[in-house]
C-alpha cells in the first residue's frame, strides 16, 4: 500500500510528512475494515471451500514437530496453532 513512488520519478511532486500519515492512516483504516469483513465469513462454514483456503497450512510447515523451536512456536500460535 506504500511506495516510494515520488522520491525516484522525475516527474512527481515531493511529498510531505502529513501527505505520508494521511495516507498510511487511510491504508490503516482499509486494512481494519478488510480484517472485520473478511474474519467472520472465513469462519462462517467450518466446511470445506472451493478455494482450499481452510486447509492451506495443513500441510505448509516442514520442519519436523520435534525440530520445531519453542519460543517461535508461541509466536505463531494465533495464526498457525492448529497445525502446530
Amino acid at each position: 500500500m506504500v511506495t516510494d513512488y515520488d522520491c525516484w520519478h522525475p516527474n512527481h511532486d515531493d511529498v510531505t510528512v502529513d501527505q505520508i500519515v494521511k495516507v498510511l492512516l487511510a491504508n490503516a483504516g482499509k486494512a481494519k475494515n478488510l480484517v472485520q469483513h473478511a474474519v467472520p465469513r472465513l469462519g462462517a462454514d467450518a466446511g470445506a471451500c472451493d478455494c482450499g483456503c481452510r486447509s492451506a497450512l495443513q500441510h505448509a510447515l516442514i520442519t519436523a514437530p520435534d525440530a520445531r523451536d519453542e519460543a517461535m512456536k508461541k509466536k505463531l500460535q494465533a495464526v498457525a496453532g492448529r497445525v502446530l
